[in-house]
């Protein structure tokens, strides 16, 4: 791998100074972390939050165009995309198969908001043999996420321990998006569970809307205040 944890400066930053400081200087996943930060750093002495969100990036583009990537082009990507599905228990968290990352890299792990945007762009490029199974794969994945409140998390279903394990709003909404893009193609006991899910989803969303018709975003709280209340924002992606 590239040495990095999950590919992000401070999160490798914080696990090569734990090692450090617990005597483990040394070690070679403590030098394997420093060597990432190294390669990391920019010509201008900066670190990026993410040294890769090519996944991530190449499903935005995908989505803001509308369907105008045809061709080749169109082609290429939706190829690229479908190389980019895990297609096997994930060796870090055990994931299931079926699920993206916001990178290519050696440091990704599936999750819900990478895996909603790339349904979402396979349907919008050209259509590719393996389309509609890894489709499904996809959207069985991401219903295998979904918490017993109908809310979808980021990684996990139900841990519930950490923000990243609870459901959230704009996580929910992008699953919901993904999951409508391919409702007509999925095979008929899946498809039976997707209808099973939605209202759940559904439910989920009008239980967390607030007074004032908002909604609070994962990212973005205030450690400060109580309940981590968070302002709303239009952007949600922490990795940006």
């Amino acid at each position: 791998g590239s040495g990095g944890f999950l590919e992000a400066t401070p999160l490798t930053s914080f696990v090569v100074m734990s090692l450090a400081g617990s005597g483990q200087a040394a070690h070679p996943v403590t030098q394997r972390g420093l060597a990432f930060l190294e390669a990391a750093q920019r010509a201008d002495g900066s670190w990026p939050i993410d040294t890769n969100l090519a996944t991530w990036v190449t499903t935005l583009s995908v989505n803001a165009l509308e369907g105008e990537l045809r061709g080749p082009t169109g082609q290429a990507v939706a190829a690229w995309l479908l190389g980019q599905q895990y297609r096997q228990e994930h060796p870090y968290t055990h994931a299931a198969p079926g699920g993206w990352a916001w990178t290519d890299l050696s440091g990704g792990v599936p999750d819900a908001d990478d895996t909603a945007g790339a349904l979402l762009a396979l349907k919008a490029l050209p259509p590719q043999p393996a389309g509609p199974a890894a489709a499904a794969l996809g959207v069985q994945w991401l219903l295998g996420l979904q918490n017993r409140d109908g809310g979808i998390p980021t990684f996990c279903r139900g841990w519930g321990a950490l923000p990243f394990d609870r459901s959230s709003a704009d996580l929910t909404a992008h699953a919901l998006r993904a999951w409508l893009a391919w409702r007509q193609e999925l095979p008929g006991e899946l498809a039976a569970r997707l209808l099973r899910a939605i209202p759940r989803s559904l439910g989920f969303l009008r239980d967390t809307q607030r007074a004032d018709g908002s909604w609070l975003p994962l990212w973005f709280g205030n450690q400060h205040a109580a309940d981590e209340a968070k302002t709303p924002a239009v952007e949600y992606r922490g990795h940006q």
